[in-house]
């Protein structure tokens, strides 16, 4: 018989499957339902390895779910506005729209070759005009129910480009692509009033069952609940008289050495109005950008003001204000007290300024008189010292001490704070959904009539100047008021991407609706039933999609207001990394391995093999996926991402696994087309049978068991196994019974179907099917061939395992100690003598104490 064909086979199944429209999911039907998707793509030009991880899990979910009787929703979209278009435009003199669009032409053919079983009727991309005026609609309703607005907002700013960088896009305080030193500026942005549900977002993480636990995790610290005291310090010499504080561990206020504004705190701009040398330190802080992360890591500086706190629990006691640079005014108040014993961004500020550093919090059994503070703030549980009246109460029962007494002062009051932050939606960029809004001298801020939606993109803009390609046009922003039909200029920033993502999962419900969702077909498909993707979006992302949907929910758009049911994060897909003597990265196509050794290809010059990473273009550890298909068929490489590793790991591409998978593709399509004598289609196997008929039947409904169980709990790993352990069985089974053999064969194509399913057409058309497999229903255990007749156990001797015993099922203790007996390796123990005793656990193991 000859080869699997597989270029052949897979253009003519994929042909097939595109002709009878197999994978589109109906709005409406009797079946049950399931929605499978994962995160839809940018579109760089070109698939990766990760892409085909990804979408050969999701792939296989969808079918597994159609042929178990499911409708099934599988869509496909590109997310595709962003940076790296205008970055094209800059370097190529090629349009965005027009490198864009050409890219998502070059990846579809590439994801149609993986034989994905999309529903492609619903494709579309987030810079379709007819996608981003559903968009702008959501916004203006959104801001109908006061869920946006407009302030201003510390921002990254490039000098050079003219621009506005997200934190990612600041290396080392300088502008990633300009090289320029970035300035942190304040500007007007829009936000979305995320943390109107924050409290909503964080307790209805635990009903998410079927969410990662790392994951939701992830999602808790981000939203950041913390129960603390909002209080006040009254001020000595200042502008004001007091300054506000908000903290979660007001049970070290007596060890408090000074207060810390922050450089963007009211205060600290009324100072240094008057104070020529405070306002060049505020100026230097806002040079290095406003990431968190690295305002936090950077030096912490500081200027002492001369202004003087007093203590709130004692009137007497002066306390230093400062302005520092790690204090954020995102964060409470914009001010802090400083605990330097106990917080170790505070002690590293009071030893640079030799500020007093007193313990207050003391292990259990410590000697306050003697515990001290060394190079690390001690953070641990114990009892307050040196702390008057608190002296002897653990943590919790001080901090409820101190904030009754500074409650009935009236100096503050206990409080909620969330770590979550508002969401800041503004980018001054143009290849961007333009955000609906226009600014008018005498209205104000005006939203755009939903009649005139879509505000386009206009195609005529120039690359060749800094800033913003919008707010230079000649004309596009000049536009008449939908109020007083006067002058007013269009709202020229764009929104963040993270926006058109984050609803795109309604959209697919019905991609052609004139509203932004179509209510009916949203609550038969939503929410999600499986959401696949990295778990680098685990924050982010996921975030934003929960907001937007409990906001279209709000809104009358949704039934729902979880988005995503079920989430499952893969791991990512690594390649050992090669250089050569200088240093430089090479690809894995420029080495050649021999003799255990690796070289530069077609020479002898060593190469420098490193650890094996993500696959990155910047270290040139990439395989091209179309290369592998080319050479093998894409369900080996569907194969092979589905096997060896648990799919939450990280998996190592290998050229020797990828030739093993084909040679598993080739053993299966010869057991099915050199096994002769088969009867024809739909006869069923014998009803009773014995020996190695029923034997092969045990081992075929035993894989079909362990199968479903797997592909039901996504161990697509453990799945891949079970078909391989059929195919041994398969093999060994020698002269059976031909209608046992059919089943058997039928069940390995069916079983593998979802993961390798060109192979699968090929092999049930020889079996003599006249209907697609896609189309074909989920196999059965039958439950009795999953009870075996016999059960094997252990044998110990002295509690070491000496060997196995086969004896039938419910057999008596009599029966299993003879056969535990009658083994050689027993019999030379025991060396003719009787055991001392013998234990026997009744279908786990036999021990014989010799």
């Amino acid at each position: 018989m000859a080869r699997y064909n597989a270029k052949d086979s897979e253009k003519r199944w994929q042909a097939e499957w595109a002709a009878r429209d197999v994978f589109r999911g109906a709005n409406q039907s009797a079946l049950p339902k399931c929605y499978v998707l994962e995160m839809f793509p940018y579109p760089s030009g070109r698939i990766h390895m990760g892409h085909v991880r990804n979408y050969t899990m999701g792939d296989v979910i969808a079918r597994f779910k159609r042929a178990q009787g499911f409708n099934v929703l599988h869509p496909m979209g590109w997310d595709a506005f962003g940076l790296p278009a205008e970055n094209a435009a800059r370097e190529k003199g090629v349009h965005p729209r027009e490198w864009t669009y050409a890219n998502i032409a070059a990846m579809r053919e590439q994801l149609k070759n993986m034989g994905l079983a999309i529903d492609w009727s619903r494709e579309f991309a987030t810079c379709d005009p007819d996608y981003y005026a559903r968009q702008q609609r959501l916004f203006l309703d959104f801001y109908r129910m006061g869920l946006v607005y407009r302030a201003e907002a510390d921002v990254n700013w490039d000098p050079v480009d003219q621009t506005v960088l997200a934190n990612e896009q600041v290396i080392e305080g300088k502008g990633w692509r300009s090289g320029a030193a970035v300035e942190r500026r304040k500007l007007s942005q829009w936000f979305f009033k995320i943390t109107a549900f924050a409290d909503d977002l964080l307790s209805a993480l635990d009903r998410l069952e079927r969410w990662p636990e790392k994951v939701r995790i992830m999602q808790k610290n981000w939203i950041g609940r913390s129960e603390g005291l909002r209080f006040s310090f009254a001020l000595k010499n200042a502008p004001a008289p007091s300054i506000d504080v908000f903290s979660t561990r007001q049970d070290t206020l007596f060890g408090a050495s000074f207060i810390a504004l922050s450089p963007d705190h009211p205060l600290t701009d009324q100072l240094a109005a008057k104070d020529p040398k405070l306002a060049a330190f505020v100026a230097e802080c806002r040079k290095g950008g406003t990431a968190e992360e690295t305002i936090e890591t950077a030096e912490k500086l500081g200027y002492d003001t001369g202004i003087k706190a007093l203590h709130p629990l004692d009137e007497s006691w002066e306390l230093p204000v400062y302005v520092a640079n790690f204090v954020l005014m995102a964060y409470g108040t914009g001010a802090i007290f400083g605990c330097p014993a106990h917080d170790q961004r505070d002690l590293d500020f009071a030893r640079k300024y030799r500020l007093p550093v007193v313990p207050v919090v003391v292990p259990e059994g410590a000697d306050p008189k003697t515990f001290a503070i060394g190079d690390e703030a001690y953070v641990g549980p114990g009892r307050l010292a040196n702390s008057r009246f608190l002296d002897g109460l653990d943590v919790d029962a001080a901090k409820a001490e101190v904030a009754g007494r500074i409650e009935a002062a009236g100096r503050g009051e206990r409080t909620v704070h969330y770590r979550l932050r508002d969401w800041l939606v503004s980018r001054q960029r143009y290849w961007g959904c333009p955000i609906p809004v226009v600014h008018c001298v005498s209205c104000g801020t005006v939203l755009v009539n939903e009649a005139d939606l879509p505000v386009a993109l206009p195609d005529d803009v120039r690359f060749d100047v800094p800033g913003n390609p919008l707010e230079h046009h000649p004309t596009w922003k000049h536009t008449a008021c939908p109020k007083c039909k006067g002058r007013a200029v269009r709202e020229t920033d764009t929104f963040d991407t993270f926006v058109d993502s984050s609803w795109y999962f309604a959209r697919f419900t019905d991609s052609k609706a004139d509203d932004p969702v179509n209510r009916a077909a949203a609550d038969y498909w939503m929410p999600v039933d499986q959401y696949i993707g990295g778990v680098e979006h685990a924050i982010l992302h996921l975030l934003y999609a929960r907001f937007f949907t409990r906001a279209m929910h709000k809104a009358g758009h949704v039934r729902v207001d979880e988005p995503f049911a079920g989430l499952f994060t893969q791991g990512m897909v690594c390649h050992e990394t090669y250089q050569n003597r200088n240093g430089e990265w090479l690809e894995p196509a420029e080495v050649e391995k021999r003799d255990g050794k690796v070289f530069r290809r077609g020479s002898d010059i060593p190469v420098v093999v490193g650890p094996s990473e993500k696959m990155s273009k910047s270290k040139k550890n990439v395989i091209a996926p179309e290369a592998i298909i080319d050479a093998f068929g894409a369900d080996t490489i569907r194969w092979f991402m589905l096997s060896d590793s648990p799919p939450e790991r990280d998996i190592e591409w290998t050229q020797e696994g990828a030739e093993g998978c084909w040679r598993f593709v080739q053993r299966i399509h010869r057991l099915v087309t050199e096994t002769e004598g088969l009867p024809p289609p739909g006869t069923r196997p014998p009803e009773t049978s014995e020996g190695a008929d029923l034997e092969l039947r045990r081992a075929t409904h035993r894989a079909i068991q362990a199968v479903t169980d797997d592909l039901n709990a996504l161990r697509f790993n453990r799945a891949v196994a079970q078909v391989y352990t059929l195919a041994n069985a398969i093999t060994a089974a020698g002269a059976v019974d031909r209608a046992v053999m059919r089943e058997a064969l039928e069940t390995i194509v069916l079983l593998s179907s979802p993961m390798m399913p060109h192979l699968a057409e090929t092999c049930w058309a020889h079996l003599g099917h006249t209907t697609l497999i896609a189309n074909a229903r989920w196999p059965s255990a039958n439950r009795k061939l999953l009870v075996s007749d016999t059960i094997t156990i252990a044998v110990q001797v002295n509690g070491k395992v000496r060997g196995e015993i086969t004896i039938p099922q419910g057999s008596d203790e009599t029966t299993a100690k003879d056969a535990a007996l009658a083994l050689d390796s027993v019999k030379r123990l025991l060396d003719g003598k009787p055991p001392r005793r013998m234990i026997v656990v009744p279908g786990r193991i036999v021990n014989v104490v010799v």
